[in-house]
Formats: C-alpha cells, sequence, structure tokens
C-alpha cells in the first residue's frame, strides 16, 4: 500500500483521493515521513489532516496533530524524546495480557514472551535501566469501547443489531469476529478502524511516558 511505502511522493498521491477521517493516524504518520522528505504538496494534505485528527478526537490524534504542526512550522519543536517506534507492535503488547519492553536505543518492541528464555536480555535490563521502557499489558476495556462505538456507525440497522447481541457476555469478542466477518464491507472498515483507535491509544500512552514516537524508518525488500 503507498500509504505505508515510506515513499513520500506515493504517499501524498495516494491520498488526494481519500477519505482522511478513517485513516488519520496512519495517515499522519505516513505525512511526517513525506514532509521530512520535503515533498510537493505534503503541506497541504498535512493541514487537511491535522484539521481531521482536531475534529475527530480519537485519544492520541491530538499528540498527532501537533507533531503535523510541528513539521510544518506551525508549532514550536517538543521537548519529549523522539524515538521511531512501529506503533502496531506496541499496540500488540499494550492491549494484550502480558507484558513488554521498548529498547529507546532502537525503537524495537520486545514481548517479553520473546524475551524470557534469553538471559543476556535479563542483564541489559539490569546494566542499561534508562535504555529500557516497560510496557504492561492493559485490560480488555478499550477492545470492548471500540467494539461499541463501530457498531455505533454501522448503518445496516439488521448488522448492527447481530453485532451488539454479539458482545454482550463472555465471549464478547470472538462472537463479534464471527458476526462482522459475514460482511466483508463491513469486516474491512472495521480493521481499519480498529488500527487507527489502537495506534492513537499507542502514540498518546507513549507521550505520557516523555516519548514522541516518530514513524519507523521503512524497510526495502529484496
Amino acid at each position: 500500500m503507498a500509504i505505508g511505502s515510506g515513499e513520500g511522493t506515493s504517499v501524498v498521491e495516494a491520498l488526494a483521493d481519500v477519505e482522511l477521517s478513517e485513516i488519520a493516524q496512519l495517515a499522519g504518520e505516513a505525512l511526517l515521513v513525506a514532509l521530512s522528505q520535503h515533498v510537493d504538496r505534503a503541506r497541504t494534505t498535512s493541514e487537511s489532516c491535522i484539521g481531521v485528527l482536531r475534529e475527530r478526537g480519537f485519544d492520541g490524534d491530538d499528540v498527532l496533530s501537533e507533531q503535523l504542526e510541528i513539521a510544518i512550522g506551525r508549532r514550536e519543536g517538543s521537548d519529549l524524546r523522539s524515538v521511531p517506534i512501529d506503533l502496531e507492535e506496541l499496540s500488540w503488547v499494550l492491549e494484550g495480557e502480558g507484558e513488554g519492553r521498548v529498547d529507546l536505543a532502537t525503537g524495537e518492541v520486545f514481548p517479553m514472551s520473546v524475551l524470557d528464555d534469553d538471559e543476556e536480555w535479563e542483564e541489559d535490563f539490569d546494566n542499561d535501566t534508562g535504555r529500557w521502557l516497560y510496557v504492561y499489558g492493559d485490560d480488555s476495556s478499550e477492545g470492548y469501547r471500540d467494539m461499541e462505538d463501530f457498531i455505533a456507525t454501522v448503518e445496516d440497522e439488521g448488522l448492527a443489531d447481530r453485532l451488539s447481541i454479539a458482545i454482550s457476555g463472555k465471549g464478547a469478542f470472538r462472537r463479534f469476529k464471527d458476526v462482522i466477518s459475514r460482511s466483508l464491507e463491513e469486516e474491512t472498515r472495521w480493521y481499519v478502524f480498529s488500527e487507527e483507535r489502537q495506534r492513537g491509544r499507542a502514540r498518546s500512552w507513549l507521550r505520557s511516558e516523555g516519548i514522541l514516537a516518530l514513524p519507523k524508518p521503512h524497510r526495502a525488500k529484496g
């Protein structure tokens, strides 16, 4: 997908005919890259994205809009520590039941399930504590609220009713996914909606820890 390609010109072109309100976190992050590459029209598109983020108001949208304002020179720079971090990887840990670590030197995210059997990592934690940011998984309340808020956007009343019933009681997430999978269009929209919310929460959590999340450098294939 061009938006995640890391190539600024392709990003701006891809966003020209896209509804930004549905992908504002992903778009804003890609625009930070385009702005750093001084791509034509990146500023104009960024200004549109800032407006969408301000109006939409998901958790973390304010953080990203401020980053874009800094990038286009509308706001002074931040005093937060800037680290390139994959927000998708971070959100997997934040919204899971376990814990993990972020290497602030590289921005890499490590679930503890990966590190538990590596004694060298434990020694690094002990000897260089300032390098690591501890991440503890939260409960499922935010994910449940995402389902509730998404259902409120479903125009098909029959589907909305079935989804509302599905999230009642234990096993809500499994039943929700089962029902939503019967509509390809709504299932796709749900995954985009959910990812946007998770990225925003991860961005907001990092700011609370004194970290400003920068886009993770794109790795070319081949």
